[in-house]
């Protein structure tokens, strides 16, 4: 098994664990997917405080792959965000936002009510709501977030570890 097999066998198997719990059965649709009362909110929807509406929507939209998570990249402070870290990761995925909603309260309930989704973290893919952990993880196992990457002109790592695999 190569390198990078040994680690998606690692993160598959332990971040499913951890992650099948958080959020069973919910689907990973896209926000447009989603029907208008689904897509929730800031209480009041006014503002510019970094918890409103407006300021999370720029957050989103200022980067293809936006992370909301606990903690930093090179340093998570939960094992869901090491989790959807370590998936970007071993697809290549290395110029992306996170945002540490551990450092302001008001973004974690912003992008809480924004989603409509309860959890910490939360990837966006070209402004879309993905989800959490779990799909994220469902999403690199079924091969779905390969696909997903292409479509913002990202090759997934992944692609180049199976082609090296194949000469061999």
């Amino acid at each position: 098994m190569s390198g990078a097999g040994r680690a998606a066998w690692r993160l598959g198997a332990g971040a499913a664990r951890a992650g099948a719990a958080a959020a069973r059965g919910r689907a990973g649709r896209l926000l447009s997917q989603a029907g208008a009362g689904e897509r929730g909110g800031a209480e009041d929807g006014s503002g510019g405080g970094s918890g409103s509406r407006e300021a999370v929507e720029r957050l989103v939209r200022a980067h293809p792959v936006v992370v909301f998570m606990k903690g930093s990249p090179a340093q998570p402070l939960c094992g869901f965000s090491n989790a959807v870290v370590q998936i970007l990761r071993l697809h290549g995925v290395e110029d992306y936002r996170a945002h540490d909603v551990l450092q302001d309260p008001d973004l974690r309930q912003g992008i809480k009510n924004y989603s409509n989704w309860p959890t910490i973290p939360q990837v966006y893919l070209n402004g879309e709501f993905v989800g959490g952990c779990d799909i994220l993880l469902q999403m690199h196992q079924n091969g779905d977030l390969v696909e997903e990457l292409k479509k913002l002109g990202i090759r997934s790592a992944l692609l180049d570890a199976e082609k090296d695999q194949d000469k061999k």
